[in-house]
């Protein structure tokens, strides 16, 4: 006799989920950290699914049947196509036949629905959880109490948290040192999450006079095996690191291998299991039981960080003003040897502070917050990179079936079409004062909510349209009688008023944007930022299954006719639009103006054209707005540069496009130039920004530019002028060898004539000089630099930006040979 079992719903942040065949049956196992811990759960007796069209359903089991694939069940469902064509679900009770099923099936040219959907992602999406869970457990049950696991899935029931609890995640930053072959040296751990942990894992005899934080193991096999004992005892759920899976895990489990050891750091004591980018195999991705890989540097890059290079010294010297005690990787190499050999101490305060610097970064940014919340808004994996498209089918596949559609497949979407980029206007170059710029607050976000974007709502609107004979699809927006369920788009488009998911799912983010900029939290403030804006470029995408460019370009095009028409209305006012960009206009407002003045006349115009356009939307497409746009900066002194090396057309000066530079509130702001552009040498940096405040100070600049060429010619900027480029391709692959693969190619040369490897390749990043014998990599330079070289490329292009709006030639100044003395 069976007697009921308390239940109790308790809440979980998950931190790894994974599908596998156990026999004949599928399970889905999660990991959850809890406010008591970290649990597994095992939901078993799920079943994979795709979809194919009602008319080759019954040819499609009997297919099944012929090839000995085993078919749970298949039935009509209430579902259909964008093509409005009915579906049957096909159901399988293990991924080896939902696999085998799906390529018989598209080898005889039958079309399957949704069949890159993982099972696991599937059971949480349907369910509407993304990342913090309800599970319903039994209180006394068959529970596996050592590995927290509940084994009976009758016990084990998930939905999405009503009200999550703030679940501390926990982190280990984690680093290792190595010689150049890969031998293991030291491996340094650290946190800081209550209290602060060091650990130094070190092979060498014990020294009596030795920081504490040091462990001394006899051997390789001996650190891994305390490396694995460590892990176990601090328990955490994050690892942390830079390149920490692709180098550091990478060569932990290359070095376990070796010793025929099981790196065995789950947390129910399995192995990692690994798996390569199909379209980089350099890449791994490492899955941990119930731990994660959070690697820097990736996730700097997907929160949308920019730095010239993501060396771990460059970012921290960048962002906590520390770095490294040595520049120079060769250096750093050779240092790392010989303190393993003659001074542990010092490798291990080395090791240390590597593994605080990431931590520093990592709380510095609010990382961990970011990703977690990352995580907790779109349903992704908390360790997933990238991951835009999935992020969006995350969002809306559930609302899409319980609106009875399946989704469509990569390609369905319309091809011929070309969409456009976001409007850039052409500039009118000139040194300016009193610049006032507006930017619409999430353009393109703002534009599919006041226009319903949507793909469903296009399908929708579509329909209505061929049901209704009476509208007109060439017809102007103003025809459109306001009772119409329809708005017009681009390129054929109609969206349904109603019928639509993606507004307000952007709405909802927006509000919780708002809420996050009151409460000042950034990290949730920029995920927000990061996902509303990612769903213009997955609506464009081709990677997309929703891809259609009557949805992006009906998103683009919709902005060009916005920013003409706001440029319009300014222009009405007697005011002088200079420039604009995607989502941005300059407007110049007369050089007479206090900046009292011009401030108001900001607020004033912002104030204008939001009523504008909520009349306009109004009256033309009988729709609320959502587009606001607000007064951004003053620009006390700004300069929109010509483009270089063009000539002037009937007397006109071509404008740029995404290059100036102005002052704000005494704050130079540059954009496109040289300043923050990695692949100009520091001396032009340095240069552009001395001229252009003396420019904008109204100083004489004669003077300085004649200095710096003669401190250049005296070789007092030598460190200065090397160049920094990433190499981009194969080095094979490059038809011309410009100067960067040039230096590669030496440097590699010179390597192998020494009986080095090559270190130069794909993804590499090479400083090199110019000298008078041609282009040299840094490490090979011995001085002999071509200074006449570096005047003419990197000094005066960027006096030549500025001095003719000031009367001036930079031929000129330096003919003239100023006497600075």
């Amino acid at each position: 006799m069976q007697t009921n079992v308390p239940q109790q719903i308790q809440q979980g942040f998950i931190l790894s989920r994974q599908v596998q065949d156990k026999g004949n049956d599928l399970q889905i196992t999660l990991w959850l950290k809890t406010e008591k811990g970290a649990k597994k759960l095992v939901i078993n007796n799920e079943l994979a699914v795709f979809f194919v069209e009602q008319p080759q359903a019954s040819h499609a089991e009997t297919i099944l049947q012929q090839q000995g694939i085993a078919l749970v069940k298949q039935k009509p469902l209430a579902l259909k196509t964008f093509g409005q064509q009915y579906v049957h679900g096909f159901y399988f009770a293990n991924l080896s036949q939902f696999y085998r099923a799906r390529e018989c099936l598209k080898a005889n040219k039958i079309k399957c629905y949704e069949d890159d959907i993982r099972p696991d992602d599937r059971y949480l999406m349907e369910r509407f959880i993304t990342a913090d869970i309800d599970f319903l457990s039994s209180s006394k049950s068959n529970t596996d109490q050592t590995n927290n696991t509940f084994l009976n899935p009758s016990q084990v029931k998930c939905k999405k948290s009503a009200h999550p609890v703030a679940i501390n995640l926990s982190m280990l930053s984690l680093d290792i040192e190595c010689s150049m072959a890969g031998e293991l040296y030291s491996i340094g751990l650290y946190a800081n999450n209550n209290e602060e942990f060091k650990r130094v894992l070190m092979i060498g005899e014990p020294q009596l006079d030795a920081e504490y934080y040091i462990i001394w193991v006899a051997n390789e096999k001996q650190l891994l095996i305390e490396l694995i004992k460590q892990i176990d005892i601090i328990d955490a759920d994050i690892f942390i690191g830079w390149n920490v899976i692709n180098f550091d895990f990478r060569l932990l489990q290359k070095r376990c291998d070796l010793h025929q050891l099981k790196l065995s750091i789950g947390r129910d004591g399995s192995v990692p299991r690994w798996r390569t980018n199909s379209n980089n195999t350099d890449q791994q991705f490492i899955e941990i039981a119930g731990r994660v890989v959070l690697d820097g540097i990736d996730l700097l890059k997907t929160a949308t960080y920019s730095f010239p290079s993501f060396s771990l010294d460059n970012v921290a010297n960048t962002l906590l003003g520390i770095g490294k005690k040595v520049d120079n990787v060769e250096n750093r190499v050779d240092e790392i040897t010989d303190n393993f050999l003659n001074n542990k101490s010092a490798l291990a305060a080395y090791n240390l502070e590597d593994c605080r610097l990431v931590w520093l970064i990592f709380e510095k940014t609010q990382l961990l917050e970011f990703a977690q919340l990352r995580a907790q808004l779109t349903g992704l994996a908390i360790d997933r990179i990238g991951g835009s498209v999935a992020a969006f089918t995350n969002l809306y596949l559930p609302k899409l079936h319980r609106s009875s559609y399946v989704a469509p497949n990569m390609g369905d979407g319309v091809s011929g079409l070309i969409s456009p980029g976001g409007y850039v206007m052409d500039s009118i170059p000139g040194l300016y004062s009193n610049v006032l710029v507006l930017d619409f607050k999430s353009l393109y976000p703002s534009i599919i909510r006041s226009f319903k974007i949507d793909p469903m709502g296009l399908v929708e609107g579509l329909l209505e349209v061929e049901n209704d004979n009476a509208i007109n699809k060439e017809a102007d927006p103003r025809t459109l009688e306001p009772n119409k369920k329809v708005i017009k788009g681009f390129d054929g488009a109609y969206f349904s008023r109603d019928k639509h998911f993606l507004p307000d799912i952007i709405t909802s983010l927006w509000l919780e944007r708002d809420k996050a900029k009151l409460q000042k939290n950034a990290a949730l403030s920029q995920a927000i930022k990061i996902i509303m804006n990612s769903f213009y470029g997955v609506l464009g995408s081709t990677g997309c299954r929703f891809f259609d460019p009557r949805l992006s370009g009906s998103i683009t095009k919709r902005s060009h006719e916005i920013l003409k028409k706001t440029t319009h209305w300014i222009e009405e006012k007697g005011f002088r639009v200079i420039y604009g960009d995607t989502d941005s206009i300059f407007v110049h407002v007369g050089d007479d103006k206090t900046v009292d003045e011009c401030k108001k006349l900001g607020r004033d115009l912002q104030g204008f054209i939001n009523e504008k356009w909520q009349h306009y939307i109004k009256e033309v497409f009988d729709l609320p707005c959502d587009l606001e746009i607000e007064f951004e900066t003053h620009f006390t002194k700004f300069l929109m540069p010509t483009i270089r090396g063009q000539e002037a057309t009937k007397g006109q000066k071509v404008g740029t496009k995404k290059r100036y530079v102005g002052l704000s509130d005494g704050k130079l702001i540059f954009k496109g130039l040289e300043t923050v552009r990695s692949d100009w040498t520091q001396v032009s940096k340095v240069f552009q920004q001395e001229l252009f405040r003396l420019v904008f100070d109204g100083l004489p600049i004669e003077e300085y530019i004649c200095t710096i060429l003669s401190e250049i010619r005296a070789g007092k900027h030598d460190k200065n002028l090397v160049y920094m480029k990433k190499i981009r391709r194969d080095l094979n692959d490059y038809v011309n060898t410009p100067p960067h693969i040039k230096a590669c190619l030496i440097a590699n040369k010179a390597l192998i004539d020494s009986g080095q490897s090559p270190k130069y390749r794909r993804r590499s990043i090479i400083e090199y000089v110019m000298t008078l014998n041609g282009v040299m990599p840094i490490e090979l330079s011995k001085g002999n630099l071509d200074y006449e070289h570096y005047i003419d490329k990197q000094i005066k292009p960027i006096a030549d930006d500025v001095l003719p709006f000031l009367g001036k030639s930079f031929d000129v100044i330096v003919s003239k040979q100023i006497n600075l003395f």
